[in-house]
């Protein structure tokens, strides 16, 4: 990865344009053609730099309410589980942990009937009883930015 594609990176993370020709508006803006940004966008995909671009939407201000759910999963079943969990359409960010609990998931629904619906759903569907379920009642996190400054 150049200084260039550097650039675009922290661009398209910080900011990235909303408009109906956004990779030609990166492009004006770097001094790039359209082409040369797509260019690199995709070699930053094909190496996993850049997993997806999308929207980031506020949960709760779609009235939405979500909880963080940790579950206690035999190892050999982990795999199995984590299919099962992710096609509930309220399931977001499924991560394996090194703990006794090592299923974490965060759960959306319309409100916590909906979630303790869905999470029992859950149970029944994968016989895993041992679950913590950990409502979020503060968010503290306004900004997150993976892109280093060079020195």
């Amino acid at each position: 990865m150049d200084r260039l594609d550097e650039k675009i990176l922290k661009r398209v993370e910080r900011k990235f344009p909303i408009s109906s020709y956004p990779y030609q508006d990166l492009a004006r803006e770097l001094g790039l053609t359209e082409d040369e940004v797509i260019s690199r966008i995709s070699q930053l995909k094909e190496k996993g730099i850049i997993l997806r671009i999308g929207a980031f939407f506020d949960s709760e201000k779609l009235g939405l309410k979500s909880t963080l759910i940790a579950m206690k999963v035999p190892q050999l079943r982990l795999q199995e589980v984590a299919r099962m969990v992710n096609h509930y359409p309220g399931v977001t960010h499924n991560y394996r942990r090194e703990h006794e609990f090592n299923l974490w998931f965060v759960l959306m629904g319309k409100n916590r009937k909906e979630i303790d619906e869905i999470l029992s759903k859950i149970k029944d569907q994968t016989g895993i009883n041992d679950i913590l379920n950990l409502p979020k009642k503060q968010l503290f996190k306004l900004k997150l930015n993976f892109t280093r400054e060079r020195e």
